[in-house]
């Protein structure tokens, strides 16, 4: 695999660490800022928001950039609005940061995609997407929980700082590893809206959104269901997170290889283990050694499907799939803003802290659903290809 996928891994790093690591370091900001903890709980809708407007639009305004330069552009600006936040004497100025930044991710998520496939070959498309986003999953196991220990004992500036070098460090790998790739051929803004035209493309999408909120809606309320259901003490809850992050960085390389031969197999494999999973959990949260067990199968089968989701909306989305790219990745966002507040409600009502891991089992049925629909829709094209090429032959003959 070429070296400059792993350097966009590096770079997916860093944008993941700074996306999730404000709510590990939510007490420290809130007392610095002196806000309370659910306006410092903004700074995380605020990126979420920023990522799901920026990414499309950026992504129109760098259809004739080259790719090369567009995600040198693109980090740039990341590591702008974290040089805003790392500096930001007040809460407004620290949402403006972290907006900054947000906007770079969906459109650097995209363009990357693109490149990461077109550097690694066709037939290792999945393998290579795999590779790049394995970047959120190390953010999750290593990046996370680091940031959030820098903040505690050096100030939250601190972790700011730490993956601003790093954005750094990421961005001189794109100037001098990634390669001078031909400029893209310019297919203009009206054939990248085109490919929404295609109703697979809205599915895909669709399946995106739901199985991310299925993860999200069990994931965000994990260390209650583990301390008050499951039994287990405190000091737990980060091994056990650390217990998920492994399955994730092991479902993501899974997935990725199987991606590149059956990708419709993938994601029906993937989405129906995660419901079986959750249910699971659910039944069995009461048992601590059944929810260490299923702590990890939900990782490995919540990041088995991550690679073979973008690489089912660049199928659909034919020769235009630079803006439907970044679209998923707001889709994903879409998902993980969705999960948490249906799982928030569902502990609200009185249902404990074992419904978001069934409500996860319902929302990742969804997302199979979804996925079926996009394989039928896909044979049914296929059909009526095979159709028309018998047809066309006839009338030659």
């Amino acid at each position: 695999m070429p070296l400059a996928v792993y350097v966009l891994g590096l770079s997916v790093f860093c944008i993941g660490t700074s996306e999730f690591m404000v709510s590990g370091l939510l007490p420290e900001l809130a007392s610095d800022l002196a806000v309370s903890i659910p306006d410092a709980g903004l700074l995380i809708s605020g990126y979420a928001l920023g990522v799901v407007v920026g990414g499309p639009v950026l992504t129109l305004a760098t259809l004739r950039v080259p790719r090369k330069t567009a995600l040198a552009g693109l980090l740039g600006l990341f590591i702008v609005g974290q040089t805003i936040g790392a500096l930001a004497s007040g809460y407004a100025v620290l949402m403006t940061g972290r907006v900054v930044a947000a906007l770079a991710q969906g459109a650097f998520f995209g363009v990357g995609s693109v490149v990461a496939v077109e550097l690694a070959g066709p037939r290792r498309r999945g393998r290579a997407l795999a590779i790049m986003f394995s970047g959120l999953t190390v953010a999750t196991v290593l990046g996370v929980p680091a940031g959030t220990v820098l903040g505690q004992y050096g100030g939250w500036r601190t972790s700011f700082w730490v993956v601003d070098a790093l954005a750094v460090l990421a961005l001189l790998g794109v100037l001098f590893l990634v390669p001078r790739l031909p400029p893209p051929r310019h297919v203009g803004v009206r054939a990248e809206f085109g490919a929404f035209r295609r109703p697979r493309v809205w599915v895909a999408l669709a399946t995106s959104m739901l199985t991310q909120a299925a993860v999200f809606c069990c994931f965000s309320y994990l260390a209650p269901l583990v301390t008050d259901v499951s039994g287990f003490p405190q000091g737990a809850v980060s091994p056990l997170l650390m217990l998920f992050g492994v399955g994730c960085f092991a479902g993501n390389l899974i997935g990725g290889r199987f991606a590149d031969r059956h990708l419709q197999a993938t994601l029906y494999a993937g989405t129906t283990a995660m419901a079986v999973v959750l249910a699971l959990l659910s039944v069995l949260a009461h048992d601590k050694w059944a929810t260490a067990v299923a702590v990890a199968a939900f990782g490995v089968a919540a990041f088995s499907i991550n690679p073979a989701l973008q690489a089912q909306v660049m199928r659909e989305a034919g020769g235009a799939p630079t803006l439907a790219t970044t679209t998923n990745t707001s889709a994903f966002n879409v998902g993980n803003t969705l999960g948490p507040w249906l799982g928030g409600l569902a502990i609200s009502a009185g249902l404990g802290f074992t419904a978001p891991a069934w409500l996860g089992a319902v929302l990742a049925v969804a997302g199979l659903g979804a996925a079926l629909v996009a394989g039928a829709l896909r044979r049914g094209e296929s059909v009526e290809s095979d159709k028309s090429d018998e047809m066309s032959t006839a009338i030659r003959g």
